[in-house]
């Protein structure tokens, strides 16, 4: 499951002396605590929610007899057909997944900006928190569905940069906890993930969508208050010196002109965001087309017992963090013994291993046309477990390369570039989606595989010509910076 990036961290003053003291949660500042708790609750809801959509739309809210009751659906439904022309209700479904899980990505930059300069943390995450458990109550009635998307987007913008941000706020410069912090953040986020399809689906499937969309916003109103019951161990907010950059961002370089060789690299770096959007097209449709192809192709049973296709995401979730501490003991161990690759060559490498991932659905599939049945969960795992080896590669040391490779005081802005290929390559993936009903699973997940290993080979003679200037004077240092990058979500 991909982060949301740390947008903004101007506003909280630097923690006092005593806090390298606070070592009350793990050896961490009490404060960590209640971060990783009510960011627990606020991916559970989110999560939650999003394991639902695709299969709330195709299987109910966009049949006859319903989508008619959407307010302000039919001009809605104008908007994106005047976009993409004429669709059926799976590839509308697609597309409105994919516009929504886009556009997660850029809210955040309104929201960080609202903090930094006017309103603060606190009020803005309070804020989101708030838009967000409303937007999933909203979920439970079909009258009030776009406004509920529209209150979920608002909500993750105003909260998501915000919080993380405030992990860093928690430590004094040069206290080296601060990596291990983030991890453990990060930690409460996969548990998340891994509970949130199983109990939200539960309910969607033998009790109603209403249940499973409201235990959402249950979560959220859960994570509101475990922040809240938490501020006094955060630090205080300066609202004089708002928009005042503090704590990191004070010691970070001013802005200059750049160099030749610094506008270069920008300029590669920009360029290269559509490429790794390719490379993510499999891992995000794990939430879109992914489910509809499972209903139909695994046989979703469990030590005798029938289980929700809402649980394959549980899957999903426990491989990746599986993946992304295997990945770091592989690079470290590879450390010990030769020489680390460079942070483009990994992910190139990383991106031809994740086009496997759909190679084996696309396999899946032809035995399923072949025999008429479908296939075990074996499939799935082994899906899950390639797909995720190559996430966990190609997300964190992408984001350790445009951290380490931005000119000088420009590494926010090339980080927020970083993550718009994630809004592209899900607006990609809600197009691509509709497809499903048109072509063969195996021809689907064939497509798939293709934009992913194109974009591996692309990165791979970027790399080999003008990407030289991108790496690191020193490998080793390198690869340090990658394998201690947290990969959020």
């Amino acid at each position: 499951a991909p982060p949301g990036p740390d947008w903004n961290r101007m506003t909280d003053t630097r923690p006092p002396a005593s806090a390298a003291r606070d070592r009350a949660f793990f050896g961490h500042p009490a404060g960590l605590g209640w971060l990783a708790g009510a960011e627990f609750w606020e991916r559970f809801s989110y999560y939650g929610m999003q394991s639902l959509l695709v299969l709330y739309m195709t299987h109910r809210l966009l049949l006859p007899g319903h989508v008619g009751h959407v307010a302000g659906f039919a001009p809605f439904e104008a908007a994106l057909v005047g976009l993409y022309g004429p669709m059926s209700p799976q590839a509308l479904a697609s597309n409105i997944f994919g516009l929504y899980a886009g556009l997660v990505y850029l809210t955040p930059l309104l929201g960080g900006w609202l903090a930094d300069r006017f309103i603060g943390r606190t009020p803005s995450i309070t804020i989101g928190a708030l838009l967000m458990a409303l937007g999933h109550f909203l979920m439970a009635f079909e009258a009030s569905f776009l406004a509920a998307l529209a209150c979920l987007l608002l909500g993750v913008g105003f909260f998501k940069g915000n919080i993380a941000s405030q992990v860093g706020a928690l430590y004094v410069p040069g206290d080296a906890r601060r990596a291990d912090a983030y991890q453990i953040f990060m930690l409460s986020v996969q548990v998340a993930v891994v509970a949130a399809p199983l109990v939200c689906g539960a309910l969607a499937d033998h009790v109603g969508w209403d249940w499973g969309f409201s235990c959402a916003g249950v979560g959220m109103v859960v994570g509101l208050g475990t922040y809240l019951a938490g501020r006094a161990t955060l630090p205080r907010e300066d609202r004089a010196a708002r928009g005042t950059p503090t704590g990191a961002d004070a010691d970070a370089a001013p802005h200059r002109p750049m160099t030749r060789a610094e506008l270069r690299n920008m300029v590669l770096l920009v360029a290269l965001v559509p490429v790794l959007a390719l490379t993510m097209v499999c891992n995000q449709q794990i939430f879109n087309a992914y489910l509809l192809w499972a209903e139909k192709n695994y046989a979703l049973r469990w030590m005798g017992h029938a289980i929700p296709v809402e649980a394959t995401l549980s899957l999903d979730a426990l491989f990746g963090g599986l993946g992304i501490v295997a990945s770091l003991a592989f690079w470290r161990w590879w450390g010990r013994h030769w020489r680390e690759p460079d942070e483009l060559t990994k992910v190139a490498l990383a991106a031809l291993l994740g086009a496997g991932a759909p190679l084996i659905l696309a396999l899946a599939s032809s035995v399923v046309a072949a025999t008429g049945h479908p296939v075990g969960l074996g499939w799935a795992v082994l899906f899950e477990t390639v797909n995720d080896l190559a996430f966990a590669n190609v997300f964190p040391i992408g984001l350790a390369l445009y951290s380490r490779a931005a000119p000088p005081g420009r590494s926010g802005l090339l980080i927020g570039l970083f993550y718009l290929h994630l809004t592209l390559g899900n607006f990609l993936v809600g197009r691509l989606g509709g497809l499903l009903e048109t072509m063969s699973g195996s021809a689907f997940w064939m497509l798939h595989a293709a934009l992913v290993a194109g974009a591996a080979v692309v990165l791979m003679l970027v790399r080999l010509t003008v990407g030289r200037s991108l790496v690191a004077d020193d490998p080793d240092a390198a690869g340090a910076t990658a394998a201690g990058t947290p990969a959020a979500a």
